[in-house]
């Protein structure tokens, strides 16, 4: 059988067969052998269990009555393994139907009887089913492999195209702060104020894009602690927003100790994406609050709140990246991926970050920061 995924064969599927006598391992081995099929033989319980330590099998026939250790004591072995412990297991006895019999088998963990004389034709039905079944999970295993090498390649390549392109942007926003200066003309400020709006937008856009690569290939985003007061940072981006969209009414509050062991310029950038994000889907004209509660002893409270509400089936997925089914047609701002980086870098602190929207306390959006 060849591999869908690169056109490769797959390794033989590969069939365990246990009894103690030659004759009967022969016979077996006549009914099942096939090109794309390995049969390994044992001769007792002990030899099946070393097999079983270096191959990987996709059915076990197991012959019931064995000296020294019998099929069902060699399948409760198997079962209690973590390594074979799924490996479907048919007992062949020559014996004659016994119900208790039957029920001990199935109990140690059999998928099925068959009794001497065996039926060739069942014999190799009842193969091909569980042949096909391994096959398909190796086949998807494959695929599993394939498709999360391809988005690491993709990750990379973000992380890669998000680095290379911030040379040039800052080359374009260097030109554009330049013109400011040197042209007083009205049409002069208007085109470099929005050469400069929009670099700063796409410089964001980069950044995340970054930050995600970082999230998903390099374990979480590294973080460099000192101590710091939350709510002078906070304050500070805060500002920002109120100098850059002047319309928007901002409150601020701090109560308690709102000092900790934390990366400042990464928790500026969870309140940036907060604030941006409560701005963006609050209702416009109705203020967004930032409130800062640091009574606890061991950890320091900020919430974002806006007037708004998120609808609930949104809750389940509002930290997804590139989550789209919470935009309007026209009200796309970003890649979706605010929220996203905002819980990875609290996740990184050892925190975590909760939303909570009704009608009764609209949208409140918490974050949890250990002190330490």
């Amino acid at each position: 059988m060849i591999d869908k995924t690169k056109g490769q064969p797959l390794p033989r599927v590969k069939f365990l067969l246990v009894d103690d006598l030659a004759e009967n391992l022969l016979a077996l081995s006549a009914l099942l052998q096939r090109d794309d099929v390995e049969l390994l033989q044992a001769r007792s319980g002990f030899e099946a269990l070393e097999l079983l330590l270096v191959h990987d099998v996709a059915l076990a026939l197991i012959d019931v009555q064995m000296p020294m250790m019998d099929g069902f004591e060699l399948a409760e072995l198997i079962r209690g393994s973590e390594r074979t412990r799924n490996i479907p297991l048919i007992f062949v006895t020559a014996g004659t139907r016994d119900e208790h019999r039957m029920f001990k088998g199935y109990e140690s963990g059999a998928v099925d009887f068959l009794y001497k004389p065996i039926e060739p034709h069942i014999l190799r039905n009842k193969a091909e089913v569980f042949f096909q079944l391994y096959r398909q999970k190796q086949q998807l295993a494959l695929e599993l492999r394939d498709r999360t090498e391809t988005l690491r390649t993709n990750e990379m390549f973000v992380a890669i195209l998000g680095h290379d392109l911030r040379n040039p942007l800052g080359a374009v926003m260097m030109a554009a702060t330049l013109l400011q200066r040197t042209y007083s003309e009205e049409v002069a400020q208007k085109a470099s104020q929005q050469i400069l709006n929009s670099g700063r937008r796409m410089a964001k856009l980069i950044e995340n894009m970054l930050d995600l690569a970082r999230a998903r290939l390099g374990g979480g985003i590294a973080l460099s602690r000192e101590q710091m007061v939350l709510g002078e940072m906070a304050g500070k981006v805060a500002q920002e927003y109120r100098a850059t969209y002047p319309d928007c009414v901002i409150l601020s509050s701090c109560v308690g100790d709102d000092t900790g062991h934390w990366d400042p310029e990464r928790l500026a950038q969870v309140v940036a994406n907060l604030l941006g994000n409560a701005l963006q889907h609050g209702v416009p004209g109705q203020p967004v609050s930032v409130r800062i509660d640091g009574a606890g002893e061991h950890e320091v409270i900020l919430q974002v709140a806006n007037q708004g509400v998120i609808p609930a089936h949104l809750l389940p997925s509002i930290f997804d990246p590139f989550r789209g089914g919470d935009s309007t047609e026209g009200n796309r701002q970003g890649l979706g991926l605010g929220l996203y980086i905002a819980q990875q870098i609290v996740a990184a602190h050892g925190g975590r970050v909760d939303v909570m929207s009704s009608r009764e306390t609209q949208t409140v959006v918490s974050v949890h920061l250990p002190r330490h």
